[in-house]
C-alpha cells in the first residue's frame, strides 16, 4: 500500500547508502505508533544503520523522554514543526545517531479540529551537522492509511536527502 511514495527496494537503496558513508538513523513517532522503525527492521542487516527508536504517543513522555518542552507544546500543539523539531533533536541524542525522524500527527477518526483536521501530520528529518526538513502535511484516508503514507513519506524524505548527499 502506498508503494508509489516509498517501497522495499527504496529501503534497501536507502540502507546501502548510510552503509557507505558509515551513518546510522534513528526515530520518534507518535502518531505512526512504531510504524516507521517496523518498515526499516523489515531488511535483514538494518542494525547495521538503525540504533533504535522510541513511541512517544503522549505529550508527558514527549517531554520525559525527549525532552519536548512542555511550553512548545502549549504554545503550538503536539502537532506542529516546533514539537517535531525537537523530538528529532531528542532522539537523535538519545540514540547518537545521525539522522533522526520524528512523526506527530492526527491519524483519526477523532482528534482533528478545524486548525488541524484528521490526516495533519508533522514530519521532521534532521541529522547532526544541523541539517533540517520539517513539514506539516495533509493526508486523506482512514487512520491505517494515514498512518501508512506518514511513515513512508518520512522514509522517502530522508532518502531523497541522503541520496543527494551520497
Amino acid at each position: 500500500m502506498f508503494n508509489e511514495i516509498f517501497n522495499t527496494d527504496d529501503m534497501i537503496k536507502l540502507q546501502e547508502i548510510l552503509i557507505k558513508k558509515k551513518e546510522t538513523m534513528t526515530c520518534a513517532e507518535s502518531c505512526t505508533g512504531g510504524l516507521v522503525a517496523s518498515l526499516i527492521t523489515e531488511i535483514s542487516g538494518s542494525s547495521s544503520v538503525f540504533r533504535g527508536s522510541i513511541v512517544t504517543y503522549c505529550n508527558e513522555i514527549k517531554e520525559q523522554e525527549l525532552h519536548v518542552k512542555k511550553e512548545t507544546m502549549i504554545k503550538f500543539g503536539a502537532v506542529s514543526c516546533e514539537v517535531v523539531k525537537q523530538m528529532c533533536q531528542g532522539v537523535l541524542k538519545k540514540f547518537d545517531a545521525d539522522y533522526a525522524i520524528a512523526i506527530s500527527g492526527v491519524a483519526g477518526p477523532t482528534g482533528g479540529t478545524k486548525a488541524k483536521p484528521v490526516g495533519t501530520v508533522a514530519i521532521g528529518i534532521i541529522d547532526k551537522k544541523k541539517y533540517q526538513d520539517i513539514q506539516i502535511y495533509h493526508f486523506k484516508g482512514d487512520r491505517k492509511e494515514i498512518q501508512i503514507q506518514a511513515a513512508k513519506t518520512a522514509l522517502n524524505t530522508i532518502f531523497k536527502i541522503l541520496s543527494k548527499n551520497s
